[in-house]
This record gives C-alpha cells, sequence and structure tokens, in this order.
C-alpha cells in the first residue's frame, strides 16, 4: 500500500475483518497500481480478495489498527466507523471512505483523534486524516 505498512502488528484475539474491505478500497496499493478509494480488482466488497493466496506482500503485512490495538474501542471497527487507521513510523494515518466524509469530524471520534494526534505529536509524529482528496493534519 501506498502508505499502509503496519508491519509486526499482532491481531488482537476476537477481533477480525469480517465484511470490511476498507483496506482494499481506500489506500492506494503500488503493487497493484490501485489508485486510492477505488476498489481492488481482485476485491469482492463485503467478500474478501479473489487473490487472496498469491496477494502481494504489502497486503500480507498489513493490519489495521482496529486489528492490533486492544485498546482501539469497538467504535472504531472500520466496518461501523467508516474509517481506517494505521501507523507506518511517525505517522498516524485515517483514511475516511468517502461516502461518509463528515464522520472523523463527529464524537467520539474527532475527540480521540485529537487525543491521538497531541500523544503523536509528544512522541515526534502526527496524525492526518484523508478524505478523498483532502487532507487534513490534525492538531
Amino acid at each position: 500500500m501506498g502508505g499502509g505498512e503496519d508491519k509486526g502488528g499482532v491481531p488482537v484475539p476476537g477481533r477480525a475483518c469480517g465484511p470490511c474491505s476498507l483496506c482494499c478500497i481506500l489506500p492506494d496499493i503500488d503493487e497493484l497500481d490501485k489508485p486510492a478509494n477505488v476498489v481492488c480488482r481482485h476485491c469482492v466488497p463485503g467478500g474478501g480478495c479473489l487473490s487472496y493466496a498469491v496477494r502481494p506482500q504489502t497486503c500480507r503485512d498489513f493490519l489495521c489498527l482496529w486489528r492490533t490495538e486492544p485498546g482501539l474501542a469497538a467504535h472504531w471497527d472500520p466496518a461501523a466507523s467508516h474509517m481506517m487507521i494505521y501507523v507506518q513510523g511517525r505517522q498516524t494515518t485515517v483514511l475516511v471512505d468517502p461516502a461518509h466524509p463528515a464522520i472523523w469530524q463527529r464524537e467520539p471520534y474527532f475527540g480521540e483523534l485529537r487525543q491521538r494526534a497531541a500523544e503523536a505529536k509528544r512522541n515526534g509524529g502526527y496524525l492526518i486524516v484523508y478524505v478523498g482528496d483532502e487532507v487534513t493534519l490534525v492538531d
């Protein structure tokens, strides 16, 4: 994924992708020449990957924070929040489903994103939100 690697994440027991396919839709995936916000040609939304056994390493390595961060509350399930969060280096990225562009600005999401951004800043990082072509640095 063009910026979606979150290597080393260990899945939280009991959390699965379920019907969520946002990681196959929202990010760009360089190895597949897939632009952001376009359904991957191998994806069956809500049904998985048609090329799961031979998917690129980037796809194999990726798990969003919903899958790897036990402290992330239930309302952050991407299927419910319409957002996908991941960390790459110092950057925390939130990809928002363009069909729900304002959801990240609603509570409890906005307050929690501001807290996460403040924590990232204390550690030399930052948090950005992508909604389609719009990019917002959360302060």
